[in-house]
């Protein structure tokens, strides 16, 4: 499931890329057009900072604005940020993970089809893509 943090990861980009431009847009201004609180949109931009998909400005005219133009984003790369993985089970989430059970697995063509599904669906949409 898609937590209201990723949800609304997306809402701040879709409005970034709309409002968006030269000029950073105020946070508020994004709070106010999506309606949800500043406070909230505050932990949210600072993760999009941090995982370098917009970027910061301070003091007067200061907001945020786009590092790239809305094409060059997947929704998948948005999404997985914010929530993490989208691998439905831990072994596809994790290379690292050596599950004893791998080779006997009856389950794991199922998950690995499922974990194909949703990476090929959320990768294969732009951020460009929601701003119709």
């Amino acid at each position: 499931m898609i937590s209201t943090k990723g949800r609304y990861a997306l809402r701040v980009m879709i409005d970034l890329a709309e409002h968006g431009g030269e000029k950073p847009v105020p946070l508020k201004d994004i709070a106010e057009r999506q309606d949800i609180s500043k406070k909230y949109l505050e932990i949210i931009v600072k993760e999009l900072v941090k995982g370098k998909l917009i970027a910061g400005a301070s003091g007067k005219g200061g907001g945020y604005k786009l590092c790239r133009r809305p094409e060059d984003y997947t929704v998948g790369e948005i999404i997985e940020l914010m929530e993490g993985t989208l691998s439905p089970v831990a072994c596809l989430a994790d290379p690292d993970i050596q599950c004893p059970r791998k080779e006997i697995c009856k389950t794991l063509p199922l998950w690995a089809e499922f974990d194909g599904l949703v990476h090929d669906f959320f990768y294969g949409k732009r951020l460009s893509d929601l701003l119709a």
